[in-house]
């Protein structure tokens, strides 16, 4: 057969926003956890602020965007010429080529900790249904192509190792559609759109085999890969009907007529009567199996009370694509700095190459937000948001423990000329000594009409780093 070799270009055109694009919004509701051990592990996820989401899998080998090539709908463009059946054939068999011998875990979780990251997100499975760990369920895995009898080959063993070792809160990111299995895309019917292929109601034993291969494989991840803190459901057009209201139907994704229902609350239980306390986090169905809400790619225009994080690529693309645009350490850092004043979390995605090395310049990117983070982290880890979380270009955020308000300064040059920065909001305590944070020096402040304005030290005049957030900490009134 002709081996199909695509460059990237011509596999999808992706826009940013909607759910057309795969992309998942922000649900309107929340409802919050009644376990004790859940809360308990919510609050320690929220201290945390910063992660990192790891795609992996056969989609590196050519360097081209995760998994949504192989699906039919009209969003998506491939090569003109090409056959569709042939080409997921093609795709298929990239579960062949896949040997990352560079593959470096602990060198990984070495880069995310300079980062300043606390916790991983990483991919089990994507939405092609290849596994990136051992599981008994299909052959469709990393350990039985030519990396199987590598030491390392059960990837999700080595890389769930070698970040715990470093302190990282553990995440298994497991889609919920499986497209190469025979039970979800049945091969009798075409694949119109990313819904399985027949109608549940009239081949119920079929589809009671997927809820068990499901089940079996998240029993697998959540029984033989040591502690697990979140479990995150992607795929959230796989939920009960009863869950699709107006709010859904406006996203715009494609609907089955048919119940799609795994039953994450069996899931769920087996999973915290193995890890007690787990976050389960069912993208964008709301209820009791959405613990923290998670917009992508976007920061929500105001502060939201509930847990959530913004997961966004440092890249354009999840996954690694040749000569990707890659975010500025400027505009990371200030999306942080949003994030965490609303509220949130932010998940940053990073994907590493067919040969298991994270890309040169996202390491140096990642570097680069680290020396930010190693100076300013006071103002991000454990803190939380405050009723006036934003005034202009400047950020809150508070420490209860530590009873410390951190103003985040947007940097411009209006400032710069001016010596001095000023807010209305949240003012200092009378005599409390006001920190620059990346310096520990003392900065002279005064109340003027309702008003403080800081004097900007000479460190942040004379420096020519590009800064793009300055630090203060202060005891307000």
């Amino acid at each position: 057969m002709k081996k199909f070799l695509f460059p990237a270009f011509v596999f999808l055109s992706v826009s940013l926003f909607g759910q057309n694009d795969g992309i998942h919004p922000v649900s309107n509701t929340y409802q919050k956890p009644t376990d004790p051990l859940v809360l308990k592990k919510l609050e320690q996820w929220q201290d945390q602020k910063f992660g990192v989401i790891i795609h992996w899998g056969l989609y590196a080998v050519p360097g081209i965007v995760e998994s949504w090539s192989i699906c039919s709908e009209d969003w998506i463009t491939r090569d003109s010429t090409s056959d569709y059946d042939a080409y997921k054939r093609w795709y298929w068999g990239l579960s062949k080529e896949l040997n990352p011998v560079k593959f470096n875990p602990e060198k990984w979780a070495d880069i995310s900790k300079k980062a300043g990251m606390k916790y991983l997100v990483f991919t089990t499975k994507h939405h092609d249904g290849f596994c990136m760990f051992d599981t008994k369920q299909t052959d469709f895995k990393i350990t039985a192509g030519p990396f199987a009898s590598n030491p390392q080959s059960d990837v999700l063993k080595h890389v769930f190792d070698a970040y715990r070792k470093e302190g990282f809160m553990i995440g298994a990111y497991f889609s919920k559609p499986d497209w190469h299995n025979e039970n979800y895309w049945w091969p009798l019917y075409a694949t119109p759109n990313r819904n399985n292929n027949y109608d549940t109601r009239r081949h119920p034993w079929r589809w009671e085999q997927f809820q068990n291969f499901t089940y079996n494989q998240i029993q697998e991840i959540v029984t033989g890969y040591g502690g697990v803190d979140i479990l995150w459901l992607d795929g959230g057009w796989v939920r009960p009907m009863n869950t699709i209201d107006e709010e859904v139907l406006m996203w715009g994704a494609p609907i089955p007529q048919w119940d799609q229902e795994l039953n994450i609350g069996k899931i769920a239980g087996m999973a915290r009567s193995h890890q007690p306390g787990m976050i389960v986090v069912d993208r964008t169905v709301q209820g009791p199996y959405e613990n923290y809400q998670t917009p992508e790619h976007t920061i929500p225009e105001k502060r939201i009370d509930n847990p959530w994080e913004t997961c966004m690529p440092l890249c354009t693309n999840w996954g690694y694509v040749p000569n990707d645009e890659i975010k500025s350490m400027e505009r990371v850092i200030r999306t942080l700095v949003e994030v965490v004043a609303k509220g949130g979390n932010l998940l940053l995605g990073v994907g590493p190459k067919a040969d298991g090395t994270i890309p040169e310049n996202v390491e140096q990117r990642l570097l680069e937000i680290g020396a930010w983070m190693d100076t300013n982290k006071e103002a991000i880890y454990e803190t939380r948001s405050l009723d006036y979380y934003q005034e202009e270009s400047v950020f809150f955020t508070e420490n209860l423990k530590k009873k410390k308000i951190y103003a985040l300064v947007v940097s411009n040059e209006s400032f710069l000329k001016t010596k001095t920065v000023s807010w209305s909001v949240h003012l200092p305590k009378k005599g409390t000594t006001m920190i620059y944070l990346p310096t520990g020096e003392k900065v002279k402040w005064k109340i003027s009409d309702e008003q403080v304005f800081v004097q900007l030290p000479e460190s942040i005049i004379r420096s020519k780093s590009g800064n793009p957030v300055w630090s203060f900490a202060f005891e307000a009134e």
